[in-house]
């Protein structure tokens, strides 16, 4: 055996292995290797400790394995000889080997500190096919000068080699040296011991590389001229789909995508309309390049497409007793909402195909409305959903952007019924009432096809852009103020009034539901924490001013915190909450509530008012002085609150002599009509009759009964129109002391809302002119002037006012102040 240099090398049994990761040696190639594993530069030290340098390559059959055992390394490698060795910086050495033979391994005789081996030589291939072997050898020649032409990288003087080697075998080694094959594919040519099979398994090889360099050639062609970023990339792609087609092994992964989602579409039980239009879509996105932005437009349109769900729809449950428990255990009170939906269920049981219920909640904050819908939704079994409406501006929030706009998503509705997954849910629009609009449109416009019967069975989102039928959707918007929704969408709805707890609502909710909620949310248990009776009163009455609970929650929570710190310091008895813990635990009292009349008063009357927390007593205040009968109203009136105290002054002085009134009286008399707690705006026209009769005790000098309060409004013909708020108008009485209520005779209907508890320790009166309000309110009954003239009576006006009409003055107007007497006996 001969090296390089032409010197004739005895080859030993016994070597040093080197496994080699990535590529095959052949014999006769020379070629650098750089060395690196510890157990590898120790062979190749080895091998350089003796004179012939003589080393085994074998290659891994596992390129990522930094450790291979004996199992992981060929058998069959190459002999080869080092014929130059140069440390690296890196810890590394670089070797220049030269293949000598093939060689097999009989056994491993060392494998720690480096492998050695015992090796046995591999004959030389040879063939008796020699004119095969030489026309094989010409059709290789060729094809690599058409590799070399379609741009294959190969050593330059390839060819002129090849011109000089007559040996098949080596032959056949150059070639598949110079391809970068696999190392499998590389080997399998090594192992193969017949020249001529030898030069047909590399003539395979290179006419494969051939065709991928064709089909390579001609994509580049048909692009060339629109090559950008985005393309390249598509090039590149296409160019491994065909190398991989063209190598058998090849798969479409956008043609898997695609087949999926038509498996999708085919099960998601469209309706006509809609699957047309999605397998139409899904059409264009077949013929787009995946990467580009409309096929990631489309086949975000096609998903949202199968996410909706058209055909998936909740089994109610109809058992009317299993809803109204779930109904009770949830919400305490709130009759009417939990009869509208047993009714609803009740008709659904005998009508399977009805129409879902549109409800709107009104009611202020605090008193349900929300959390009712979600045990609706419990009670019915169906999914629940709830967007929140505040502050919604934009039209395209409820009907979807159109699929023109970068970012373009369905409305609302449609991600609600996506994220419900079911046609039926329970749908709760919050905040109805804070619908904003502007230049991009007006939402509440948008929610009348919604929640209109008749239209919302063909909803048709921008985004989707198909109809859509929302008629199994059980829509429930709630509002704090009713007035603030537009006339057309309230009357598209089914309004039911939630009017804010009583005190003893809220005293029964607190022990039941938001002392035990929060005893559990602050880590305590019963035994630690136990409410009386009159901290709970006190609680309600002193630190929250509410109709609804969220305040009161909030104070229970901070009392049970304060305890679970009492217990967190190792306190494990029962902490009793009292009145004086209260007051310790929370602070002075927030509110006290407004002190009551002592004594039957002139000019001062009790009205009601409504807010939006409740109810409240309203005192109207009156002053009178000498002046030319004007009238001043203070208190941070409203344009209506003032023009029903002109109405009732304009009663008043129309029929002043019916009231005991002289005319002179109320030309020389100028009124101050004032209602406490001025920094609170006030509006409305219930306090019409309460501003009358307390101008007219102040003329007539008649006291008004304290224990009466009073609501209505007043006309310029006396009669008294109905007011609204009665329940929490008759229950702010109820909580100052106030026994008798006069109502307008037109609300004797609203008396039913009253609990039968409460109506039977109050006394309704029914009026339906301002005579019969001041019948109830004024102490004694008021005497008309045409009557006084003959009888001598002094009711209406005092005896001084008699005597100084008789000597021919001008009579002063009654309960005018001393000092406004003796100015006018001074002049």
């Amino acid at each position: 055996m001969t090296n390089y240099d032409g010197d004739q090398i005895e080859i030993p049994g016994t070597l040093p292995m080197l496994p080699v990761r990535d590529i095959v040696v052949f014999p006769y190639m020379i070629i650098p290797l750089f060395v690196g594993r510890d157990t590898s530069i120790r062979s190749v030290e080895e091998a350089l400790e003796k004179t012939d340098r003589l080393i085994f390559l074998s290659s891994q059959k596992n390129i990522a394995d930094e450790q291979p055992t004996p199992e992981g390394i060929f058998e069959v490698g190459t002999i080869a000889m080092i014929m130059r060795m140069r440390p690296l910086p890196d810890g590394r050495v670089k070797i220049l080997t030269q293949g000598l033979c093939r060689a097999r391994v009989k056994t491993y005789k060392k494998t720690n500190p480096f492998y050695e081996v015992e090796v046995e030589r591999l004959d030389d291939c040879i063939t008796d096919k020699k004119t095969e072997s030489e026309a094989l050898m010409r059709t290789i020649r060729e094809q690599i000068e058409r590799l070399m032409s379609l741009g294959k990288s190969m050593a330059p003087d390839l060819m002129m080699v090849l011109e000089d080697i007559q040996d098949p075998s080596r032959y056949a080694d150059l070639v598949t040296s110079n391809l970068s094959l696999k190392v499998n594919q590389a080997q399998a040519v090594l192992e193969t011991q017949d020249a001529f099979e030898k030069l047909k398994r590399v003539s395979d090889f290179v006419s494969k590389e051939l065709e991928v360099l064709s089909i390579q050639a001609k994509i580049r062609s048909q692009t060339k001229d629109e090559i950008t970023k985005t393309q390249k990339e598509y090039f590149l792609r296409e160019q491994i789909k065909q190398i991989k087609n063209e190598l058998g092994d090849g798969q479409d992964p956008k043609g898997e995508e695609l087949a999926e989602l038509r498996e999708k579409i085919a099960r998601s039980n469209m309706p006509s309309h809609a699957e047309t239009e999605t397998l139409k879509q899904l059409h264009r996105l077949e013929r787009m390049h995946p990467e580009s932005s409309e096929a990631s437009m489309l086949r975000t349109y096609v998903e949202w497409m199968i996410d909706t769900p058209w055909g998936k729809t909740s089994v109610d449950n109809l058992d009317l007793v299993h809803a109204q428990n779930i109904l009770d255990d949830d919400h305490y009170k709130l009759e009417k909402v939990k009869d509208r939906i047993l009714d609803f269920l009740a008709v659904r049981k005998l009508k399977s195909d009805m129409k879902g219920p549109i409800l709107c909640l009104s009611g202020p904050p605090g008193v349900g409305k929300t959390s009712l819908g979600k045990s609706i939704a419990r009670a019915l079994g169906r999914e629940f959903v709830r967007i929140s409406l505040g502050g919604v501006k934009d039209e395209a929030e409820i009907r979807g952007h159109r699929r023109t706009y970068v970012g373009a998503m369905p409305g609302r509705i449609v991600q609600g019924l996506k994220q419900a997954g079911t046609n039926n849910p329970v749908f709760v629009l919050d905040e109805l009432d804070k619908l904003g609009s502007d230049f991009k449109g007006d939402p509440s416009a948008a929610l009348l096809e919604v929640l209109d019967p008749e239209q919302n069975y063909a909803f048709r989102d921008h985004y989707l852009n198909v109809a859509i039928d929302l008629r199994n959707v059980m829509f429930i918007a709630t509002c704090n103020v009713l007035e603030n929704i537009p006339a057309p969408l309230r009357d598209r709805m089914e309004i039911i009034q939630l009017s804010g707890y009583t005190q003893e609502e809220k005293y029964f909710i607190s022990k039941k539901y938001l002392i035990p909620k929060q005893t559990e949310e602050n880590g305590l248990k019963e035994k630690h924490i136990e409410f009386t009776h009159e901290a709970v009163e006190s609680m309600i009455q002193n630190y929250t001013r509410e109709a609804g609970l969220r305040n009161l929650e909030r104070i229970v929570g901070t009392v049970a915190r304060k305890t679970a710190r009492r217990v967190a310091e190792g306190f494990d008895g029962t902490t009793l909450i009292t009145p004086a813990l209260v007051t310790k635990y929370l602070g002075p009292a927030v509110y006290i509530r407004e002190d009551e009349q002592q004594k039957d008063e002139v000019g001062v009357a009790t009205g009601l008012a409504w807010t939006s927390v409740g109810g409240e007593i309203l005192y109207v205040e009156t002053a009178m002085t000498r002046g030319k009968g004007n009238m001043v109203l203070t208190g941070q009136l409203g344009d209506v609150m003032r023009e029903s105290g002109q109405a009732a002054l304009g009663l008043i002085r129309s029929r002043s002599t019916d009231f005991g009134i002289s005319l002179d009286t109320l030309s020389e008399t100028d009124l101050h009509v004032h209602f406490p707690q001025g920094a609170i705006p006030k509006d409305g026209p219930s306090a019409g009759i309460t501003m009358a009769t307390a101008i007219i005790s102040r003329l007539t000098g008649i006291p008004i009964r304290k224990d009466v309060a009073m609501t209505g409004e007043i006309t310029l013909t006396g009669r008294v129109l109905p007011i609204g708020g009665l329940k929490e108008k008759a229950l702010a009485a109820m909580r100052h002391g106030i026994k008798t209520i006069v109502i307008p005779y037109n609300n004797k209907k609203d008396l039913e809302d009253i609990p039968q508890e409460f109506r039977d320790e109050l006394e309704f009166v029914p009026v339906k002119t301002l005579d019969e309000v001041l019948k109830v309110a004024l102490v004694q009954k008021i005497v008309p002037i045409s009557r006084k003239a003959g009888s001598g009576a002094t009711s209406g006006a005092s005896a001084e006012q008699k005597t100084t009409q008789k000597k021919g003055r001008k009579p002063l107007a009654a309960s005018e102040p001393a000092v406004a007497k003796s100015a006018r006996k001074a002049s």
